[in-house]
Formats: C-alpha cells, structure tokens, sequence
C-alpha cells in the first residue's frame, strides 16, 4: 500500500514520533504525489516551518509572539523603496477581545477574532501581492526581504486567525479545537486543476475529518466561503466579486486536520451553515453544485491513526502531538527531505531569504 510518511521532531530533545498518510483512491491524489516526490522531495524545496502547526492552542507561537512578528515585518515594508506605507499596528488587544469581553453583557465577544482588523492586514497582502494571474506593480519593485515581510503579512494574519479560533473553543467548545498542520514549501510549483480533480469539492463540501488530508489552497485571494462568514453574507457586487478567486491550481503541498470531524452527521450547526451558504449562492446567481467555484476541500488521503497514534481520540494525538510541533523528515516511496531547521533559530529567516533568491 501507497503512503507517505512523515516523521515529527521534539526540537528540544530530538526524539522523534511519526504517522503516515494513505492516499485517497481519486486522481488528485495520485497526480498530488506525483508532485509530492518530484517537485518538492527530490528538490529538497525549503519547507515554511513559520506556517506550519495551526490551531495548537497552547504554542510558543503565541498572540504576543505573532503581533510582534508581524509589526517587525510591517516596518520592513514601511522602510522599503516600494512607496506603501502600513498605518496599523498590532497587539493582542488589536486583533481580539480580551477575556474581559467573556463577562457582564458581551459574553459572546470574550476571546473574539476582531475580523475588522484582521480584514485591513489582509488587504494589505492583496494589494502588495495580487494574485498569481494579476501580480501587483509592486512585486516588481520589491527587494527580496521586502518580499519575504509581504508574504509573512498573509501567513501571519492566517496564524492569528486559528490561534484565537482554538483559544476561543478551548473556552467554549473544547471538543472543537481546531488544530491543523499546514505543509508549505517554498517556490512549490503548481499544476492545473482538472474538471476531474475538482468532483471532490462536490462529494466532500466543506466537511473534515479527524485526520483528514488535503488539498493546499496554492494561490492568492478570498474564496467564497471566507466572504460569506468574515463579511456578513454581503450582495456580491462585481467590486466584491474581483477580490474572490477560485482555485485554479493543485501543488505538492498539504494540509492535515487535527480537529475532530465536522460533516452534515456529525455537527448540525455545520449543516445550518452549509445550507445558509448554498442559499447565498443561490439568492447572487450562483449554482452551488458547480465545481468550478471551489466550494469546500478536497480530499486526498488520510492518517492511519490507530498504526500511528493507536488511538482515533483526539484529545489524545493532541496530547501526544504537542511536543513534537516539528516536521523533521517526509518520505515517499525511495525520496525523502529531511529539514534540520527550526523557525525559532537565530538563522532562520536568512536561511528563507536564500530560498526565495
């Protein structure tokens, strides 16, 4: 049988834990290994362990951490000879509401993503970088280090984004944490996604599984699901419809799921949404049985968890995962890529910056 291993690492100590991922029986989950071993493994791409472990609510990487982070890159950019200049400046009280919130009469506001400004940082992104079709006037002007601050503006308001999602449920919901692994590699190439490829946004929707692999989303942009829930179900006005993307491209790269399921079984509020949301398509002219709007994941293989974890209970991979927040080494067949670095080394940005040279 087919699998992919990956093996994760205590930084600290250098012990190590691994799990293997079994492929799905569908064509992007083959042409997605395909890619795996030859695009990234056999050339050893830089894996981007800065936006790695989402939704771990208890994380070196936290909220004081991430809004430190993101000023430094800010300046960066501020400093640069591109002519943008980014007024915001981030803090922990920035971004959310405080536990202060969680009392008296705004109890639904306590530990809430305040998406007002995590909207303005994501702008930001947008502008400097456009999309992959419609790259920006300033990517052209960009030095490298003021590339590498434009693309850490996207990959820390998403980290921020899970981080307090899971602090939030770890307070209200616990069984719905929302841990994940997200495996991006520097300069992945991309392939087209094919009508075959994408059937699996029509049998999977928007449901995830404990365990569940995925596809990546490669590209720049806001899906439609991202503007109904961060913008309030807004009428999609063509000024609206410019800033949504769907997913044209599939990678190497991967996503894995660490939460426990959500699908129309298992969780009715879910099913509540998915609903609403095919509504909203519906009511702005939209098919949501069209597979070309990219509504929902796509499914390319799974954990075998009792082999790797031996157990199928969350909390327990959980508890088992936490100190080992650290891919060391992925194998496929006879390629493996073993990645010695870790993102809280003095080095580690020098050693991303000779990546994107």
């Amino acid at each position: 049988m087919k699998s992919v291993k990956v093996v994760l690492r205590n930084y600290k100590t250098n012990e190590l834990i691994d799990y293997n991922i079994i492929p799905e029986d569908n064509q992007l989950a083959e042409d997605w290994l395909i890619a795996l071993e030859n695009d990234i493994l056999k050339t050893n791409l830089h894996l981007e362990k800065n936006f790695c472990f989402h939704g771990f609510p208890y994380t070196q990487r936290h909220l004081d951490f991430l809004c430190k982070e993101l000023n430094k890159h800010i300046f960066t950019i501020n400093q640069s000879n591109i002519d943008y200049i980014i007024e915001e400046w981030f803090s922990s009280d920035v971004v959310r509401y405080g536990e202060e919130y969680a009392v008296g009469d705004w109890p639904k506001l306590g530990l809430r993503l305040k998406h007002d400004a995590m909207n303005k940082l994501h702008n930001h992104f947008e502008v400097l970088q456009g999309t992959v079709e419609n790259p920006s006037t300033y990517t052209n002007q960009m030095s490298r280090e003021t590339t590498y601050a434009v693309r850490q503006l996207n990959n820390i308001c998403h980290e921020i984004e899970t981080l307090c999602l899971s602090q939030r449920k770890l307070v209200q919901s616990p069984q719905w944490v929302r841990p994940s692994q997200i495996t991006t590699f520097l300069k992945a190439p991309r392939h087209l996604l094919t009508d075959e490829h994408r059937k699996g946004f029509i049998d999977n929707e928007y449901s995830r599984e404990l365990g569940g692999v995925y596809m990546h989303w490669c590209q720049i942009g806001k899906t439609l699901m991202e503007v109904f829930r961060d913008e309030g179900a807004p009428e999609l006005t063509e000024t609206v419809c410019e800033a949504i993307t769907h997913l044209a491209y599939y990678s190497g790269e991967f996503d894995i799921e660490f939460g426990n399921t959500i699908n129309r079984e298992t969780a009715p509020w879910h099913v509540e949404e998915i609903d609403s949301f095919n509504t909203w398509l519906t009511q702005n002219g939209f098919n949501p049985k069209d597979p070309k709007l990219s509504s929902g994941y796509l499914k390319i293989g799974h954990i075998d968890l009792l082999n790797s974890f031996g157990t199928k209970d969350a909390l327990q991979i959980w508890n088992q995962l936490g100190n080992f927040l650290d891919i060391y080494k992925i194998e496929y067949k006879g390629s493996s890529a073993t990645y010695e670095y870790h993102w809280s080394d003095t080095d580690y940005q020098q050693i991303q910056l000779m990546s994107l040279k």
